[in-house]
């Protein structure tokens, strides 16, 4: 007969023991059973378990401690997982913070691009007016000018033009009055042409 089969005959003498028991009074669960015998059989059970058990024992220590081991081991992991974990979210927090930076940065140059493409076409179109107020002042102006350069010039043309008249008047009458001295009177002879 094996071990095996030996520990279970102690076992099935203990239940039988148990099981036949006188009861307690006022006690359901309770009874009287032969300590000796009892702890007898125990001790001849624990003698015929085989050594296997004690490694088998050792071996559930063994894992226990490995579980335990491990369960350390995890739960650091985790604390590790949860700390790069909370380095992630606080990088990424920083990256949304620069990304939100960024855009605002963005945004505040696309205004001021606009704001300056405002100012230099209001420029431009201040300095465009001014350019051609400027052009008609002076078209204007030179116009006066060369108005008033015809009104001289056409008085001073009318001018020359009275004296040179006068002038010729004055010659006419000169030479009208050469004419006139030239010519002999009525009342006087003919002078004699002498005869060739």
């Amino acid at each position: 007969m094996d071990q095996a089969q030996e520990v279970m005959e102690i076992i099935d003498d203990l239940y039988s023991m148990v099981s036949e028991a006188w009861g307690v009074p006022l006690g359901n669960e309770k009874c009287i059973v032969d300590r000796d015998k009892i702890l007898s059989l125990l001790d001849e059970m624990k003698d015929k378990l085989p050594s296997e058990l004690a490694e088998a024992r050792r071996l559930v220590q063994t894992r226990n401690e490995f579980i335990t081991n491990a369960k350390h081991e995890a739960e650091g992991i985790r604390h590790q997982a949860e700390e790069r974990a909370r380095q992630l979210v606080s990088e990424q927090e920083i990256v949304r913070v620069a990304e939100a930076r960024s855009n605002e940065m963005l945004a505040s140059a696309e205004q001021q691009v606009r704001a300056l493409r405002r100012a230099a076409s209001e420029f431009c179109a201040n300095a465009l007016s001014s350019t051609e107020n400027a052009i008609a002042a002076a078209r204007q102006e030179t116009h006066n000018t060369i108005a008033a350069a015809l009104q001289q010039s056409n008085a001073s043309l009318d001018s020359a033009l009275q004296s040179v008249q006068g002038t010729r008047s004055a010659v006419a009458n000169a030479f009208a009055a050469a004419e006139a001295k030239q010519q002999p009177s009525p009342a006087a002879p003919a002078a004699e042409v002498p005869a060739e």
